[in-house]
């Protein structure tokens, strides 16, 4: 009878706590957007793919709209589909939307950097990091030569491959790896460089990682997941190598250090933290600098390379040819389209949906470049091409990464033909996985020299 007794209230105590959870959903949602009903303690996780998470975005917004409401665990989120509601909060709302969503594999460097900072000072941080930026080269001139001048040691390393088959990761990564290096660090590697092939190589794998299922859901139930074994374990052992050698790479430049003369963005920010050294509040000191230096190396070498690698896969599938985002915050309440969107919600804007969007790039999923030609067969701009965001969280190196991918792809095709080692037709161009970014399939391929 006891027993009955004591198994009764826990029932009563269970289906007591889920109704205040369900309560609570409701309650909290009263004045947000629409979207599916969220189930206790898991909300529309199971309701999503997180193997392709823009794909589940794209089938709810044709149900509930190009604005919609999701929760992920116990985490809000808001969707924004489509060019009118992606335009619309980053550029005519973007200073309510400015802050940066939490993501929990990165929480240890919430405050820190520029790319995961959400703390009081990352608006300091981002606007002097893309003062120096510009100061050495962001769009100008010295970049270019920069650039110019790496893509002739990429060519001279292509044609060591004498035309045999090779995985171009790392060969083809070492090229925007040594431009943000020379612009950080003062410094070039060898293309055979072990510490540069192990920096590469974590880049790459933290890049995978990021996009994986485990790291989606990790993100959205951290407080259970933390203490679990996973791949999360591995990404920030990662993160934290990554972090150590910048840290060392700024503790090597202060001893040396001429504030009259800087010899690169670390020389910067460290004159600035000895500007501030009797500050009570300092913004720039060393751990600080050292993510800041993090951020820009991971961002200036993995995303250029990961494009190029994609670039000359699809070239090689299209032969022809050759003769999305990361999260935002609501900094305040904020109404927009009717909705009410409380201060601290998650608000991913699906870059995706502007530039596979079938009106503007008619087969969107095609390779085809005539979506950026005029009537004569001229550039043409589109403003759905939003690879790099806009507004206040618009990706600081885009003017660096647009020079790179057109100098050293241009050198590419210049002085090689691309051969694929399987049919074109048989090329796939499916990502591996989808999240974090696009990662493209493992493949080799060869160059053979232009005669």
């Amino acid at each position: 009878m006891a027993v009955l007794g004591i198994t009764v209230a826990l029932l009563v105590w269970v289906v007591t706590l889920l109704m205040i959870s369900v309560w609570k959903q409701i309650y909290s949602s009263w004045n947000l957007p629409p979207g599916p009903f969220p189930l206790p303690f898991f909300g529309n996780v199971l309701q999503v793919d997180l193997k392709d998470i823009p794909k589940s975005f794209n089938k709810l917004a044709k149900r509930f709209g190009p604005v919609f409401t999701l929760h992920m665990g116990s985490r809000r989120v808001v969707v924004l589909h489509g060019y009118k509601a992606v335009k619309e909060v980053l550029l005519n709302h973007k200073n309510e939307f400015s802050g940066r969503g939490d993501i929990p594999v990165f929480q240890e460097y919430r405050n820190k950097g520029i790319i995961f900072n959400n703390g009081p000072t990352w608006k300091d941080v981002r606007r002097f990091s893309l003062s120096i930026l510009r100061d050495y080269g962001m769009g100008k001139q010295g970049n270019e030569v920069r650039i110019q001048r790496e893509s002739r040691f990429l060519v001279e390393e292509l044609k060591k491959t004498k035309g045999q088959p090779f995985d171009p990761t790392f060969l083809i990564g070492c090229a925007p790896f040594n431009v943000i290096a020379d612009i950080l660090f003062n410094k070039r590697f060898d293309y055979n460089d072990k510490k540069a092939l192990r920096l590469m190589s974590l880049f790459n794998e933290n890049f995978y990682l990021l996009s994986t299922p485990w790291i989606q859901l990790y993100n959205n139930f951290a407080d259970y997941l933390r203490y679990l074994p996973g791949s999360h374990r591995k990404l920030m052992k990662n993160i934290s190598e990554i972090k150590q050698y910048a840290l060392e790479k700024a503790k090597e430049h202060l001893q040396s250090l001429d504030s009259n003369c800087p010899r690169d963005v670390t020389d910067c920010l460290l004159k600035e933290m000895e500007k501030e050294k009797h500050s009570k509040e300092p913004i720039y000191t060393m751990e600080n600098i050292s993510v800041t230096l993090a951020d820009m190396f991971f961002a200036g070498t993995e995303t250029t390379s990961t494009t190029m690698r994609y670039g000359l896969l699809i070239l090689m599938k299209y032969p022809e040819i050759e003769a999305s985002n990361l999260p935002h915050e609501a900094t305040q309440d904020t109404k927009f389209r009717g909705y009410v969107i409380p201060k601290g919600t998650v608000v991913i804007p699906t870059l995706d949906s502007l530039l596979y969007d079938s009106q503007e790039f008619p087969d969107p999923e095609k390779f085809n470049p005539e979506h950026f030609l005029n009537e004569n067969g001229k550039f043409k701009y589109s403003d759905y091409f939003k690879p790099f965001s806009a507004g206040k969280r618009v990706c600081t190196g885009e003017g660096l990464a647009r020079m790179e991918l057109f100098l050293l792809l241009s050198a590419i095709l210049q002085h090689f033909n691309l051969k694929s080692l399987v049919d074109p037709k048989d090329i796939d161009l499916n990502p591996v996985t989808v999240g974090f970014g696009n990662v493209p399939p493992e493949y080799k391929l060869c160059v053979i020299p232009r005669s």
